[in-house]
């Protein structure tokens, strides 16, 4: 018998702590903290202290199953494989869809979007960055060139007035809270907009602008309105880095502070203390999250954002800029990679040179060069659909009209480590390999690549989710093309793809802790902690203005549904649950979905803390337990949306911001009353 302590990194959000994992005889035990690892020093959140735990759940997926008759049945490889080739080479390009995840590795990602538009002939590739993040990509490219990170995780706490726009950062984010309480002892000031009163208006905010849910493009014309009013801006910045400033000064010239506080319920005067606040740091840092993206206008609110960061000069050095808080463990890599239908690896656009360039790189002819279907789409109208690691049935809104879309499919395939609730109406089920019992890289939410080696094996027959993929693209023809044999192997082809990543090697990640920053051009290169130190990535090299006009939210509270909805996370779960709610310790802390209400709107209801209550949209209605806070202001709910019993999706619209097809979760017109 041997114990031995192994390195890793946590498989939750996207910061990339560290963690060590206590394995004796191929089984993990126990884990302790990796003190030296430079993202988290040795601290841990409630979930990367209970890492390990679902990957021993009993209801672990070990087989292939196949349906038959009805019901779905365990299967060799072989069997399921000969199905799913056999079925979708009856699909045709523009009926087929890919949706990857952001839990899958780079190397997994690469060869999902490289099977679908090579075996598949489509750029039908989508993963679950497109609910949530995708407004990051369709604002911050024009305005900056890139929608990634733009500082890195410890250069946050040079920052002198940080900016958390949307994001509940001591639930969601709470490594990265600590780097903003290490600022503010520093004196760093802290602005938080937020319709809620969370723990972290309540811990950190100096600042906090409880603005009502969906007013943040009004907000932040009002503040820049005050800074080009006091004379505020950063005049040497702007004409040497940014153009389209006189458009934007023309526009805002005629706010009207007291229309822009009936709006958004802010008190003008607040606004004004927030707008001199940034404007006069000398290093401004926003950091923004679902609260700003997940809207119908969630890409007005990211050029927003990005237009307050070039106002002031708060960007192109550390500490500061636009900083997009991606919510998984590879929601960027994801995106690096191609799995989106407007952009190969690299966030190389869909287009005929593009593909010609990959069709050179990967020996093929004939790539598709038009846009592909979205996410929320191909639910609809791709009868042929294959899902890795991501639930549709509970993250998309709308979810009663979404099942009933899926129980259409023709033919629906299904792969992920747990028989989640798209898999229950799935005709093939895949066994996948989880973060530790394979070798892969991810990229986390500041471009930080790391390596996971594995350390234990997958049970059963589950595999490594590349594995999977390029065993299919053999069945269906293409083996030549998939002829990899590890992820290194894999990765290899990614450098030399993505230029980002031409100079990170897995012999580099095995001896460089805390990972490599891309872009990283050459091996000698050390990586990039900050972007845009000398110029934006955008075609002339400037920063970009954009006039955003203030668009009040798809679907207002009446008579009929008096309350707005709103939807989040919770410290103790991740996204749909599906290892949060498989792991004891997280699932004791919060067992089941809840409503957060305000005392008064609960008085007026006769609703009592713990009662039942019945929430109905236009949609569907949910049963959840109330709690009643003062957290809440009147007239608004709050509901995460990590149980299937109370999924919050049932009841969210379906609306899509027109740039980057993101769902709006944020808002929606609800009514409540106790159980019966």
């Amino acid at each position: 018998m041997s114990i031995e302590y192994v390195p890793t990194i946590c498989p939750y959000c996207s910061c990339g702590c560290g963690i060590n994992l206590v394995v004796k005889d191929g089984k993990i035990i126990g884990q302790e903290p990796w003190k030296e690892h430079p993202v988290n020093q040795g601290a841990n959140c409630p979930k990367g202290k209970n890492a390990y735990h679902y990957i021993y759940s009993e209801d672990r997926l070990k087989m292939p199953l196949v349906r038959k008759n009805g019901t779905l049945k365990e299967t060799s490889w072989d069997e399921a494989l000969d199905l799913v080739s056999s079925k979708l080479k009856e699909s045709s390009p523009e009926s087929f869809g890919f949706i990857a995840s952001c839990r899958n590795s780079n190397e997994d990602a690469y060869v999902m979007q490289k099977f679908t538009r090579v075996v598949m002939g489509t750029n039908n590739v989508e993963y679950c960055g497109r609910l949530c993040h995708s407004p990051a990509a369709a604002a911050l490219i024009p305005a900056m060139g890139s929608g990634a990170m733009q500082t890195s995780q410890p250069e946050i706490e040079l920052a002198d007035c940080i900016c958390l726009a949307g994001v509940n950062i001591m639930e969601t984010f709470p490594m990265i809270a600590r780097r903003v309480f290490r600022a503010k002892a520093k004196g760093a000031k802290v602005i938080y907009t937020d319709p809620r009163k969370t723990a972290t208006a309540r811990h950190l905010a100096d600042i906090h602008l409880q603005l009502r849910s969906g007013t943040d493009a009004a907000l932040i014309n009002a503040m820049m309105s005050i800074i080009l009013a006091e004379g505020l801006e950063d005049k040497e910045f702007i004409a040497s880095r940014t153009a389209g400033i006189d458009k934007l000064r023309d526009f805002l010239s005629k706010i009207d502070l007291k229309q822009a506080e009936k709006i958004t319920g802010v008190p003008k005067d607040l606004i004004r203390e927030a707008a001199i606040t940034y404007a006069k740091a000398e290093r401004g840092c926003i950091l923004y999250d679902q609260g700003i993206s997940q809207h119908y206008v969630g890409t007005d609110n990211v050029r927003n954002h990005a237009n307050l960061a070039l106002l002031c000069g708060h960007a192109g050095k550390s500490g500061s800029g636009i900083n997009s808080m991606r919510g998984q463990i590879n929601g960027e890599g994801s995106g690096d990679m191609g799995c989106l239908c407007v952009f190969y690896p690299g966030f190389k656009r869909v287009g005929e040179e593009t593909a010609k360039f990959f069709e050179e790189a990967w020996g093929v002819a004939s790539l598709p060069t038009k846009p592909g279907i979205t996410y929320i789409d191909m639910l609809y109208k791709c009868p042929y659909l294959y899902v890795v690691g991501g639930d549709p049935t509970m993250a998309v809104p709308d979810v009663n009209n979404v099942k009933k879309a899926l129980r259409k499919a023709s033919f629906l395939v299904v792969q992920d480590i747990f028989p989640t609730e798209i898999a229950k109406l799935a005709h093939v089920v895949l066994p996948a390999a989880t973060w530790v019992e394979r070798q892969a890289t991810h990229t986390w939410i500041d471009r930080r690549v790391q390596k996971i080696d594995k350390v234990v094996d997958p049970p059963g027959e589950a595999k490594p989710d590349w594995w999977i993929i390029c065993r299919l693209a053999e069945k269906m023809g293409y083996k030549d093309k998939f002829d990899f044999n590890s992820a290194e192997g894999i990765f290899e082809e990614i450098r030399s793809c993505v230029p980002q990543y031409k100079g990170i090697t897995y012999e580099r990640l095995d001896k460089t802790v805390g990972g490599i920053h891309w872009p990283c051009p050459s091996e000698d290169h050390p990586g990039t902690p900050t972007m845009f130190l000398q110029k934006f990535n955008t075609p002339d090299g400037l920063g970009h203005f954009q006039v955003v006009e203030f668009k009040p939210p798809a679907e207002l509270p009446d008579e009929e549904y008096p309350y707005v909805l709103t939807t989040g996370r919770s410290m103790f779960h991740y996204h749909t649950g599906t290892m949060t709610r498989r792991t004891p310790r997280l699932l004791d802390e919060v067992p089941h979905g809840f409503v957060e209400v305000n005392p008064e709107d609960a008085s007026k209801a006769g609703i009592k803390n713990k009662d039942m209550v019945t929430l109905e949209t236009r949609r569907g209605s949910i049963e959840a337990e109330a709690r009643v806070t003062d957290k809440m202001p009147p007239g608004l709910l709050f509901v995460p949306f990590h149980f299937p019993d109370s999924c919050a999706n049932v009841l969210t619209i379906p609306a899509l911001d027109p740039s980057a097809k993101c769902a709006e979760t944020k808002v929606c017109a609800v009514r409540m009353k106790i159980k019966t």
